[in-house]
């Protein structure tokens, strides 16, 4: 009986040796994922501010009043935090409104917001799109998440493959 308590105590510890190692294993894996994510997070956030800070605000807060009219009668530029609407859009749609223009899904809709589709590639969009997002509380990713991305929107009837 000693013998298999030696036997069983020497599995053990050969026990800590091997979760060390696996501890050691899944951090490095680990800091290399949110190393990752960090960088696409600090390009995302250096486009926003590039090409849509100055209207939309530094840290996403909108401009003033944003949903009183203008007196040009367009509306300020919205907030992309969690007080905006922008998480009440699908992916799809999003990405028609930054592309195309506003009047891409709401024909003859007047914004002082330029279409950005010479300017921006669809993974720069994305990337803008993924730090806008990793500013919303959890309640507000899962709501957007659920949003439908079908959209006829689009000048041709959605058949574009964005």
């Amino acid at each position: 009986m000693a013998a298999r308590r030696g036997r069983v105590l020497g599995n053990e510890s050969a026990r800590p040796g091997l979760l060390i190692a696996a501890g050691i294993l899944s951090a490095a894996g680990f800091g290399y994922f949110v190393s990752a994510r960090s960088g696409e997070a600090s390009e995302g956030r250096a486009l926003y501010i590039a090409n849509c800070g100055s209207c939309h605000g530094a840290n996403l807060e909108g401009q003033p009043e944003w949903m009183k009219r203008l007196p040009n009668g367009k509306l300020p530029a919205p907030p992309h935090d969690e007080t905006g609407h922008t998480w009440h859009h699908s992916d799809r749609q999003l990405l028609t409104i930054v592309k195309f223009g506003l009047a891409a899904i709401s024909p003859g809709y007047e914004s002082d917001m330029p279409a950005f589709e010479s300017k921006l590639s669809d993974a720069q969009i994305t990337m803008v799109f993924d730090y806008i997002k990793s500013t919303w509380p959890e309640r507000a990713r899962e709501y957007q998440r659920a949003r439908p991305n079908r959209h006829s929107g689009f000048p041709d009837g959605g058949k574009r493959d964005s």
